[in-house]
């Protein structure tokens, strides 16, 4: 398995370590890497070696998710804004049917693609006071790629679309608070307590760990229809003038100038 913005360390105890580098500071992914991070849980699910999975990001960050210019090109490009909606599907539906258990080491900032992964695994260990963000709406995007699925599950309706509809950050300390993460822990202690963590699943009866992760996936999976749905109008909201605006005025640091009010 070779990839261009992933490191694997398979350790002595059966543990994955993945680590996302990313192109910058905050790990923001190319047209490349995102592929990649879509494929890699497929490739780590049929790996006899691997038995758990350990996620990470380089440095100072966790994963920023897709980085803007590759966000400019999908704005209005009928074909690049499928393919990129195709891999976002994949992205969690291939987190959902790995079966082997996935611990979240939020070491940074998390957004986009960086966020899906951070929440979507079994365990997530936040640093308590890095900052996770769904930025979608804030952009002009529907927020499609993997929270209608996962934050009601994990926080409820009601902080769920106080977060995804306002974009409002969130520290580490308050996620866990409200169920977001698993655990947070001092920024320093977030990779070892993540490790810690995967080395004693690694050590205990894997069908009976994998087994139960596919049944309480289950949950997850009756809520299909509902990211599809999200999916689906994230995409058409991909080609409409309010992600283009939204785009340009992020890139530029200014307000967005609407063109939708309805």
């Amino acid at each position: 398995m070779r990839y261009t913005g992933l490191e694997l360390e398979l350790r002595d105890d059966g543990v994955m370590l993945l680590t996302i580098v990313g192109r910058d500071a905050v790990n923001s992914l190319d047209a490349t890497q995102h592929r990649e991070l879509a494929d890699v849980w497929r490739d780590l699910a049929a790996d006899e070696r691997v038995r758990v999975i350990v996620v990470t990001g380089q440095g100072h960050a966790f994963c920023a998710g897709g980085n803007m210019e590759m966000e400019r090109g999908l704005a209005g490009n009928y074909a690049a804004a499928v393919s990129i909606m195709t891999e976002a599907r994949e992205l969690v539906t291939n987190i959902v049917e790995c079966d082997k258990p996935i611990v979240s080491a939020i070491n940074g900032a998390a957004a986009g693609a960086g966020l899906a992964v951070a929440l979507l695994a079994d365990i997530s260990i936040a640093g308590d006071d890095v900052v996770l963000t769904d930025g979608h709406t804030r952009i002009g995007l529907v927020a499609g790629d993997h929270a209608t699925l996962i934050w009601p599950l994990l926080c409820g309706m009601a902080r769920a679309k106080y977060y995804l509809l306002t974009c409002e950050r969130i520290d580490g300390a308050t996620a866990e608070r409200v169920g977001l993460v698993s655990k947070a822990v001092p920024r320093a202690d977030v990779l070892s307590e993540a490790l810690a963590v995967a080395s004693r699943l690694a050590a205990g009866p894997q069908h009976a760990l994998q087994w139960t992760k596919r049944s309480l996936n289950h949950w997850l999976r009756s809520a299909g229809p509902a990211f599809e749905a999200s999916a689906g109008m994230e995409l058409v909201s991909l080609l409409g003038p309010d992600f283009a605006e939204g785009v340009e005025a992020f890139i530029a640091h200014r307000p967005a100038r609407w063109t939708e009010r309805r």
